[in-house]
């Protein structure tokens, strides 16, 4: 398709947009139905209007325009051009692309490819102009705002680099089949006068095939047939593939005409297509770097910097392969969030900035303990460990993790400012064998985690809510943290042994406590205490059960539980009484 590129003096300053065929579009700073070019003070607020005609664009000044229109450095108010053509206003460029690839070029005359070994073998000539052109490389690509930027920096700078070049291209394949159709992303040539561009594309498409340079000399000079490219005047081309993942299927193409005059004219073009296999590697490897920079920014939303480093040293496919293995999950809810937003006077995106606030909290304590975010559910989060490596602490890593989301959330309820004031967060914490990895349909992949063990985190943290206790422990993970977590950042409660509503199995639940110098309204003594009034409980005593539960403080809302169900039942355990709690609802 067609596209206007137009650029103004700064490279912020520029956009390329696809012309539709047949349809009158208005150019100006700020047009009431048109393209805006709102940069330069020069152009008037409606200033021209182009029209696409096949392979040339109509372009007409309006009469309510101040300033002239420059084509072909003359005045014009009425006139058309072909591709690769320029017209301008004040200090703005714009140009006609036509992304034409011919594909029935004559055979040429002379096919050479050049392995980048023999590549090195030649010489250099104008050694001086190739050395300023790549001292300006590095800052017109870190310039570069996209890949047409980078493009359009590419071509300029072959341009004069090689004196013997008339054109040249950056153009790239979506795949490398013998039908792929290249994409035209930038040409320009010394010619402003210049028509129609039109690239081998059996040159380029070798040359991206088979990873090597490749020079084309065409021996027809006749100027009424046009062999492949500019004009029959020009009689050779070559094109240098850039390598790497970042620029797969890129090539650089440049073209030009034989001068009698040049008595070494294959050792100079030699050295040519040398200097623009060195503008190649310093292209794929700059973007190769900017494409993991975008990669990395996108992964740390989900990703520990401990887990992208070992994703990027590793195998990735590998790794991302769904496996069988023992992962800890961490599933974390806002309470009192459904009820809040129900009463809340404000917009939906008011509502959205609380969502993504509690989010936030959460993301970052699963991140800064190397956890990987699985998934996002309304105002809940799915964190896991054990994934892509395992660490035997991962247990450890997932309580500290919420630890480090329930003293966030104590923080915010301190301020009646803060946006997630008065709010309560509901975690549950459970180990053992999942899937994880790279998880979905074809047409839709995330990474997650899957199996009984992600069920059972989930159940955990609906029971929050019934225990009155902010974070609960599966058996597995209770156990290894009441061994290895030391006091100073956290301790362990026992709770009771659940039947959960959903479940055929029994489980004893445990409540992670955070240290007494974070808080101390629940001492050491009243965990001993409430242990052993649940040691009374499980063995049928209800009566000792429920005299040391009252000696616990009021504010203690895990005993509430168990002092309900003593009540609820008659004060007295049942003949059958095996210390289970059969969960009757969620």
């Amino acid at each position: 398709m067609a596209e206007l590129f137009v650029s103004g003096p700064e490279l912020t300053q520029r956009w390329t947009r696809p012309i539709p065929t047949g349809e009158k579009i208005r150019l100006g700073r700020a047009p009431r139905s048109g393209w805006a070019v709102p940069w330069d003070s020069l152009i008037s607020r409606e200033h021209a209007e182009i029209e696409l005609d096949g392979h040339r664009l109509r372009v007409t000044r309006l009469d309510a325009s101040r300033n002239p229109i420059y084509f072909r450095d003359v005045d014009n108010p009425d006139f058309e051009l072909e591709s690769g053509e320029q017209f301008r206003i004040g200090k703005t460029v714009f140009q006609l692309i036509l992304p034409d690839i011919a594909d029935d070029e004559p055979a040429p005359a002379e096919e050479r490819s050049f392995h980048p070994d023999e590549l090195r073998s030649f010489a250099f000539r104008d050694a001086d102009v190739r050395l300023e052109v790549l001292a300006k490389l590095p800052k017109a690509i870190s310039q570069a705002a996209n890949d047409e930027d980078l493009a359009n920096s590419a071509v300029r700078l072959l341009l004069d680099a090689i004196a013997s070049s008339e054109a040249a291209a950056v153009v790239s394949f979506a795949e490398l089949t013998p039908e792929a159709r290249p994409k035209m992303m930038r040409w320009d040539s010394r010619q402003e006068s210049i028509g129609r561009f039109t690239p081998s594309r059996r040159l380029m498409l070798k040359a991206v095939q088979t990873g090597q340079g490749m020079l084309h000399i065409w021996q027809d000079k006749d100027e009424s047939n046009p062999a492949y490219t500019v004009s029959g005047s020009l009689d050779w081309a070559f094109c240098m593939p850039l390598l790497g993942e970042g620029c797969r299927g890129w090539c650089l193409y440049v073209s030009g005409q034989r001068s009698d005059s040049d008595v070494d004219q294959e050792a100079n073009l030699k050295g040519d297509l040398r200097f623009t296999e060195l503008m190649a590697e310093f292209i794929s490897s700059i973007r190769q770097v900017r494409v993991l920079s975008r990669q990395q920014a996108g992964l740390s939303q989900f990703f520990s910097p401990a887990v992208i480093e070992t994703i990027r040293d590793e195998k990735a496919d590998e790794l991302l392969e769904p496996s069988e293995r023992d992962i800890t999950v961490l599933f974390c809810d806002v309470r009192g969030f459904s009820k809040k937003s129900e009463q809340a006077q404000g917009t939906l995106r008011e509502l959205l900035a609380r969502v993504s606030e509690a989010l936030g909290v959460m993301t970052c304590g699963i991140i800064k303990y190397d956890g990987v975010i699985a998934d996002f559910q309304g105002d809940a989060a799915l964190g896991f460990w054990g994934w892509p490596a395992p660490h035997n602490d991962d247990r450890l890593s997932a309580c500290r993790a919420a630890l480090q989301v329930q003293r966030e959330f104590r923080k915010a309820t301190s301020d009646p400012r803060h946006t997630l004031s008065g709010f309560q967060v509901g975690i549950g914490v459970a180990h053992g064998r999942a899937i994880a990895g790279k998880i979905g349909t074809t047409e839709q992949v995330k990474v997650g985690v899957f199996g009984p063990t992600v069920n059972l985190g989930s159940r955990l943290e609906g029971l929050t809510k019934q225990l009155r206790a902010s974070i609960l422990l599966d058996e597995p993970t209770a156990e290894y943290v009441r061994k290895h977590l030391p006091a100073d950042e956290g301790r362990v409660r026992k709770l009771g042994r659940f039947r959960p509503v959903g479940m055929n199995t029994e489980l004893w639940i445990s409540q992670l406590l955070p240290p007494l110098t974070e808080d101390d309204s629940v001492t050491n003594m009243h965990v001993a205490l409430y242990e052993s009034a649940l040691a009374g409980f499980v063995s049928g005593n209800w009566s000792m059960a429920l005299e040391q539960l009252n000696e616990l403080p009021v504010h203690d809302r895990a005993k509430d539980f168990l002092q309900i169900y003593i009540g609820v039942n008659g004060y007295e355990a049942p003949l059958d009484w095996n210390g289970v709690i059969v969960m009757q609802s969620k």
